[in-house]
């Protein structure tokens, strides 16, 4: 099940398989697990991203999921309805989760330009 269908599932109040998937259980027993759904800043053309390396590498981040393409026409809400991608991190108690998302989140870079060039004609070029 991917993760889009569990958070569907959760909102229309669908019942989740048993035993929840790996994702859900990640705490395991004790500990804490938490999930950052990496917002859109500004609408516009995601070119790419850097600093995907130096996410993964802060202590207690489990994975991050990059869900937007290249070239694809991205637009926080309310005109836009997904996000950039989603971080995992799980960690002794839910604060150290929470600040691991939080640096991890810090340290991606997107690459998002405007969808239509801006041009600015030169004084001379003026009607």
């Amino acid at each position: 099940m991917s993760l889009e269908e569990l958070i569907l599932r959760q909102v229309v109040a669908e019942s989740l398989p048993i035993p929840l998937p790996a994702a859900i259980d990640a705490a395991g027993e004790g500990g804490a697990a938490g999930v950052m759904m990496i917002p859109i800043p500004r609408r516009g053309i995601y070119r790419g991203l850097e600093g995907l390396a130096a996410a993964q590498s802060v202590r207690g981040v489990t994975g991050v999921a990059i869900t937007v393409e290249p070239g694809q026409i991205i637009a926080p809400p309310p005109d836009g309805a997904s996000y950039l991608g989603f971080i995992f991190a799980r960690a002794l108690i839910p604060a150290e989760a929470e600040n691991a998302l939080r640096i991890a989140h810090r340290r991606l870079h997107f690459d998002i330009r405007p969808e239509y060039a801006a041009t600015v004609a030169r004084a001379a070029e003026r009607p």
